[in-house]
């Protein structure tokens, strides 16, 4: 499931969406999920409910989010959660899509993984797993140090390259976190 660009109409939200996956039907009979066989409206199995690809919450047991534009829905479907995104952005992702080069990102002089700075955007954390390139990227490094000891923190034994990484760093977000007004509203 890709993200929603401003403009883009969502899905049609009378097909049912699977609460587990977070697959839409492709007619409107359907009944069960064809990618995981679960009944549309059902609850998911324990630890399975879908994670929005585009602000990376994770839904509820029940596998739906709260909605977003309208407390009054109640909790909704992933694939209303996610159209609801394009009246709610996490931020300025066109922004963001105009640094990336391939699945990296350039901030300055830097690059890292497009997918991991976008998260780290998002989320204000790093998930960086047990790879390596972590552990050799000025970018990411930077992205470690912001969520551990803030933007504006001195480093004993601090590395020049580091320092204008993060420096780098906090440019990028207080641009991406400026979100444009949507078009039309």
């Amino acid at each position: 499931m890709g993200l929603l660009r401003r403009g883009q109409a969502p899905a049609p939200a009378s097909l049912p969406v699977c609460l587990q996956c977070g697959v839409q039907a492709t007619i409107a009979g359907a009944t069960f999920c064809r990618r995981c066989g679960l009944p549309y409206g059902a609850a998911p199995r324990p630890y399975m409910a879908p994670t929005c690809p585009v602000c990376y919450r994770d839904a509820g047991a029940d596998g739906r989010f709260d909605s977003l534009v309208n407390p009054r829905l109640g909790r909704v479907d992933l694939v209303r959660h996610m159209a609801e995104h394009a009246q709610v952005p996490v931020g300025d992702d066109e922004y963001l899509e105009s640094l990336r080069e391939g699945d990296t990102v350039r901030v300055e002089r830097w690059t890292a993984p497009f997918d991991l700075v976008r998260r780290y955007l998002v989320l204000g954390v790093v998930d960086g797993g047990h790879s390596r390139r972590v552990l050799h990227n000025a970018l990411l490094m930077a992205m470690g140090q912001v969520a551990r000891w803030g933007p504006d923190a001195v480093l004993v034994g601090d590395q020049a390259e580091w320092a204008e990484a993060r420096a780098a760093l906090v440019r990028l977000m207080d641009r991406y976190h400026r979100v444009p007004p949507a078009h039309g509203h």
